[in-house]
């Protein structure tokens, strides 16, 4: 399926003030509704990437920039001048106001650009229905589970109504049937509001099972060394799991690590046996 161009990465580095490269000459590009995973090893830059995209650091050299004539970034042209962008943010933690109801933490960026009260109530109330947290609009994140707390961490990405999800290994520190259920939860709501998503994993499986490419990086400085293509339809069902075109796809994501980690001197993952 062809999509509109929505943001283009052209040749990005980024060198640390340590001299560090954490990027070398990043290319790669996503289009408008794309659900595309980002697959490497630790330390490979991809939440560097993300933070990159997201505005929240300029690159050494290169670009980033929107398909539509949106603001971009470059190294000639400083994040703080880009304007406001159509971007949120999932991190690896939820990140969550202790003293807040999940309610007040889902409203928070709303209420950060001065959104009509009215407007912050009935956004507020569709994100949480979005990914089933109605019930627990007045509950403080004490009071939730790891997999609720990181729910309200999406939905307060969500409320912003961004044209671009970034989600930064947002359910690697879940239980696999806990991170099974979301997986499908954020499916159903990215087929449901057709935002964009750049998704960051350490996990071959859940890279496949939840996007259309996968982009594999190699060992620092990141590049990119492989687009698989995962020819898989929409809705993704749990059955998905254990057949033979998902395990194949596994298997080429797999090998297209090794090969990076190798070429870098690193230890080569384990082999990938079904899920």
């Amino acid at each position: 399926m062809n999509r509109l161009p929505l943001l283009n990465v052209e040749g990005v580095s980024k060198a640390f003030p340590n001299g560090a490269l954490a990027l070398d000459g990043i290319s790669c590009a996503l289009g408008e509704g794309e659900f595309v995973s980002l697959l490497g090893p630790s330390g490979c830059g991809k939440s560097t990437l993300l933070r990159l995209v997201a505005g929240l650091s300029a690159p050494t050299s290169g670009n980033i920039a929107w398909g539509d004539g949106l603001p971009g970034r470059s190294s000639q042209r400083p994040a703080a001048e880009a304007g406001k962008l159509p971007v949120a943010f999932v991190f690896q933690e939820p990140t969550l106001l202790p003293w807040a109801s999940v309610a007040h933490n889902v409203a928070l960026p709303l209420r950060l650009e001065g959104a009509a009260r009215e407007d912050v109530r009935r956004t507020t109330a569709d994100a949480l229905a979005l990914v089933g947290l109605t019930d627990f609009a007045a509950a403080y994140p004490r009071e939730l589970s790891g997999g609720m707390q990181m729910r309200a961490s999406v939905a307060r990405a969500l409320v912003t109504r961004p044209r671009l999800l970034l989600l930064d290994e947002p359910f690697a520190a879940l239980d696999e049937i806990t991170r099974n259920r979301l997986n499908d939860d954020l499916l159903s709501a990215w087929q449901q509001r057709g935002w964009a998503a750049l998704f960051v994993t350490h996990s071959v499986f859940e890279a496949v099972y939840l996007a259309s490419r996968v982009l594999v990086m190699s060992a620092r400085p990141g590049r990119i060394v492989a687009d698989i293509g995962v020819d898989l339809p929409y809705p993704r069902e749990r059955a998905l799991r254990t057949s033979a075109a998902y395990v194949a796809i596994c298997k080429q994501a797999s090998e297209a690590l090794q090969r990076a980690m190798q070429s870098a001197g690193s230890a080569p993952p384990e082999e990938v046996a079904a899920p």
